[in-house]
């Protein structure tokens, strides 16, 4: 493993917009005055969190597919964010894991989140994907994942670092701090949660708050509520030291996920 440099970027979004929203990210992205191995962008970042998937949804390979694969390219960074997508008579909210060779891999949303009735639109995923970077194991999720912690669980350390991509409402903040600070601890694990800001189209206010956790629980970088792109450098060493020197993960229950 190698220090990995990420990118956290905590915007507004326009409300169903994807040419503005491309543009605007685009506009954030050449902005960025040193390189980075991994941009996170927020979880629906061409649309904003919309339940109107026969309207916003596109086709793989389309526009935000091509448009990731090209800033990928340009950036030299693999970049990682979710978008509507449909897939014959089904919607997906799809996280897309593109690297700057062209090479993807995608998850879908495991737990839709039923409260905005997510899951009379969308299609649940049906497993999650652990990527290497750099020497890296890395686990993207998104947002309502966070509230469950079976799925998440690291076993084995099968990851080092766990993403949660999100829209996650300002009135249920503390429940976002809480459980990404749990998340990191449980699982000896760096977690880091991107969350946008601003008001959406439905004037459900968002906080930000995303924020880098370490291993032992302890907070590397926090935005509040800053509309920022910003790049955290994560150690390897040290989370490399503290699994050597507090074990824990030898002593986890073992346990088969049934999905």
């Amino acid at each position: 493993m190698q220090d990995l440099k990420i990118t956290l970027v905590q915007t507004p979004l326009f409300w169903k917009n994807s040419g503005a929203n491309l543009a605007m990210l685009e506009e954030k992205l050449w902005q960025m005055q040193e390189p980075s191995d991994l941009i996170i962008l927020p979880e629906m970042f061409t649309t904003g969190f919309s339940m109107d998937a026969s309207e916003l949804a596109e086709p793989m390979n389309l526009t935000a597919f091509k448009w990731l694969r090209q800033m990928a390219a340009q950036k030299k960074a693999v970049i990682t964010g979710s978008v509507i997508i449909r897939e014959g008579d089904h919607y997906y909210n799809r996280l897309i894991w593109m690297e700057p060779t062209g090479n993807y891999d995608v998850y879908d949303k495991r737990h839709l989140f039923r409260m905005a009735g997510e899951e009379k639109v969308y299609t649940a995923g049906s497993g999650k994907i652990v990527k290497e970077l750099k020497g890296w194991k890395i686990c993207p999720l998104i947002c309502y994942d966070l509230r469950f912690p079976v799925f998440s669980r690291n076993r084995e350390n099968e990851y080092d670092l766990l993403i949660y991509v999100a829209n996650w409402p300002a009135a249920r903040s503390i429940a976002w701090k809480t459980l990404l600070r749990a998340r990191a601890i449980e699982n000896i694990a760096y977690v880091a949660g991107v969350n946008r800001i601003g008001t959406d189209g439905n004037n459900l206010p968002y906080s930000g708050d995303s924020a880098v956790i370490g291993p032992v629980g302890e907070y590397i970088e926090e935005l509040h509520d800053r509309e920022e792109v910003k790049i955290v450098t994560l150690s390897a060493a040290h989370i490399q030291e503290f699994r050597q020197r507090f074990p824990a993960h030898l002593d986890a229950d073992s346990f088969e996920l049934e999905l």
